[in-house]
């Protein structure tokens, strides 16, 4: 019985990474609206600042094959943004060294190759001890684990709260995306 228990779970599990998504139980939130980030230039940012608005996080690289969802991000920040909707992009360079430029090529680099409006954050860590206290946030809850690569996606609500994961090859204007930030704005 403990074996087909475990099989279960395994299966469950495979089942639950394979469809790119995790969807996160709103029933018992995590709130981000008490964590400080960086900005581009160095400053403190609250992501309180954020209160009454619908958020995808993102961790971002520019030499990742992932790269190119710059583009779909870039569409859906300005389908919604009019709205009450935010992305906030936090470069990372903890896989494969994808993100190894300053913040400053890294601003070039999106606006020149993808016309990127939205906020870019400074560079942080996603995994390991020196996790950033957003990724420690976001990864932490219910257990759900580390990010797995670049352009993995987190849905806030308007109340600070984690509402929705998406794993990295879930496209951002995937139906998936869209019907949570539509449901949520």
């Amino acid at each position: 019985m403990k074996q087909i228990l475990i099989f279960g779970i395994l299966i469950f599990s495979f089942a639950a990474s394979a469809c790119g998504k995790t969807i996160i139980n709103t029933d018992d939130p995590v709130n981000v609206y008490d964590i400080k980030v960086k900005t581009m230039n160095g400053e403190d940012k609250s992501l309180s600042d954020y209160r009454g608005k619908t958020l995808l996080i993102v961790n971002v690289a520019s030499k990742c094959g992932y790269t190119p969802q710059y583009e779909a991000l870039e569409k859906i920040y300005e389908k919604y943004k009019d709205r009450g909707f935010e992305i906030l992009a936090f470069p990372c360079n903890d896989f494969g060294g994808q993100e190894p430029g300053t913040n400053e090529e890294i601003v070039n680099f999106c606006k020149t190759n993808y016309n990127v409006s939205f906020t870019l954050f400074d560079k942080i860590k996603v995994l390991g001890d020196d996790k950033s206290p957003l990724y420690a946030r976001l990864t932490g809850y219910q257990q759900t684990g580390d990010v797995k690569w670049n352009f993995e996606k987190f849905i806030i609500d308007k109340n600070g709260n984690v509402a929705g994961r998406f794993r990295s090859k879930t496209a951002p204007e995937s139906d998936e995306i869209v019907t949570l930030i539509e449901s949520l704005l």
